[in-house]
């Protein structure tokens, strides 16, 4: 039963966004659905453990963060609540952060930062400019406290999984470190390596090693907010 539910949700999920894609293609005066509606409507529909399994659809081996985001969706107005106090933290991030590619998701922000621009080759050490950008994440995150935070480190192919899985780890560890270092509570954060298992590009290429050696960050709301935002008191 539950194997046949999770498979409902996700194919209306997918037809009911597909639908409004079509529709905003095809009819100039209807404007595309808001990330805040989109997730609202994944949120409703799936809740935890829909939003994992759109997330896989969505993001393919690469989605795990915006699975985590999707996943805790809470939907309704509630969700659009949380929605648009993303949409001023993606805001502010994106004039913020010069070294980081910043994408709202359903209720919730992604990150992305180039492993060469936050570290040297073989490395876990921060570079002064990763240093400014996740100080610019931290002064945000502190702003907007109630947020749970994953941190997650990938690598390319090169080398085996004996090096890249540990590195990928002290990686994201790293940003995670230094972003408490600047105020940020711990208790906030979760820290992954996945080595090369997520890519997000062919590892044939040296551009597509370049992107898949990658920090990712997902932003999402904690129990707290979202008990205010389906109280409407946010």
């Amino acid at each position: 039963m539950t194997n046949l539910r999770s498979l409902f949700v996700l194919l209306l999920a997918v037809l009911l966004l597909g639908g409004n894609f079509a529709e905003a293609q095809t009819t100039k005066e209807k404007k595309p659905w808001s990330k805040t509606a989109k997730g609202g409507v994944i949120g409703g529909l799936g809740g935890a453990a829909g939003g994992a399994i759109l997330g896989r659809v969505i993001g393919g081996k690469s989605g795990t963060a915006k699975g985590a985001i999707i996943g805790a969706a809470v939907g309704g107005a509630g969700g659009a609540l949380i929605g648009r106090r993303m949409d001023k933290q993606a805001a502010e991030l994106q004039r913020e952060m010069a070294g980081a590619t910043v994408e709202r998701v359903g209720e919730g922000i992604k990150i992305t930062f180039d492993s060469g621009l936050l570290f040297a080759k073989n490395s876990a050490g921060l570079t002064a400019a990763a240093q400014n950008n996740i100080q610019e994440l931290a002064k945000t995150l502190v702003k907007y406290g109630d947020t749970n935070v994953i941190v997650e480190g990938h690598t390319d192919t090169s080398g085996s999984d004996a090096v890249n899985n540990p590195l990928s780890q002290r990686r994201a560890q790293a940003v995670a470190n230094y972003t408490q270092q600047q105020g940020v509570d711990a208790s906030r954060f979760t820290v992954t390596g996945y080595g090369s298992t997520q890519p997000v590009a062919d590892n044939s290429t040296e551009a597509g090693r370049v992107a898949n050696r990658r920090v990712e960050v997902a932003i999402f709301a904690n129990e707290k907010l979202k008990k205010a935002a389906e109280k409407g008191t946010i």
